[in-house]
C-alpha cells in the first residue's frame, strides 16, 4: 500500500512529511523503503521530546492544556511538519507504547494521529489504542499500517 502511496504523490505532484514521536521515526522509514520516495518527501523530524516538539513550534501551551500525549499535539504536529517541509500533507504521530512517562501525563498505550492537508486545510484525526502485550516493534508496525490505510483512503478520496 506504501507503494500506491508514493505513486499517487508523484502523480498528482503533491509532497509529504512527517513528524514523529512514539514511533521514532518508523512512517518515515516505511517511506523511504519505497523507489522514488524522495521526489515527494523532503524531510521528517522526529520529536521524542516536549523540547524538541516545542524547538520545532508546537506549542508549550497546547501541551500543558491537553497533555503531550493528545489530538491537539499530533494536529499541531502534522501541521507544523507540513509549513517547516513545505508539503502538502503532513503527519503528526505523538502518544505512549506501553511505558508511563513520569514527566507527563496521558494515557498509556494510546496513540493520536493526525494527517494535515494543506489544500484543503483540514485534518483526519484518529488515535489508536496499542496492544500492551506486543514488543514495541510490533505495535509501532500495527500503527504504520494503520496510518498508511487511512493515507491510502484519504488520497484515494482526494481530487485529483
Amino acid at each position: 500500500m506504501m507503494k500506491e502511496i508514493i505513486e499517487l504523490l508523484i502523480k498528482r505532484e503533491k509532497s509529504i512529511a512527517t513528524m514523529e514521536s512514539c514511533t521514532g521515526g518508523a512512517l518515515v522509514s516505511a517511506i523511504t523503503d519505497i523507489p522514488g520516495a524522495s521526489n515527494v518527501l523532503p524531510g521528517s523530524i522526529i520529536t521524542y521530546s516536549n523540547k524538541e516538539k516545542i524547538k520545532y513550534g508546537i506549542k508549550e501551551a497546547t501541551i500543558n492544556k491537553y497533555s503531550v500525549y493528545s489530538k491537539e499535539v499530533a494536529m499541531e504536529m502534522a501541521e507544523r511538519i507540513t509549513f517547516l517541509m513545505n508539503t502538502t500533507y503532513g503527519i503528526g504521530i505523538t502518544g505512549q507504547i506501553g511505558c508511563l512517562d513520569p514527566k507527563n501525563e496521558g494515557i498509556l498505550n494510546k496513540i493520536y494521529i493526525s494527517i494535515y492537508n494543506t489544500i484543503e486545510s483540514s485534518y483526519n484525526n484518529f488515535s489508536l489504542e496499542i496492544d500492551p502485550k506486543l514488543s514495541r516493534r510490533g505495535n509501532k508496525a500495527i500503527i504504520i499500517q494503520k496510518v498508511i490505510e487511512v493515507l491510502l483512503g484519504i488520497l484515494e478520496k482526494s481530487s485529483k
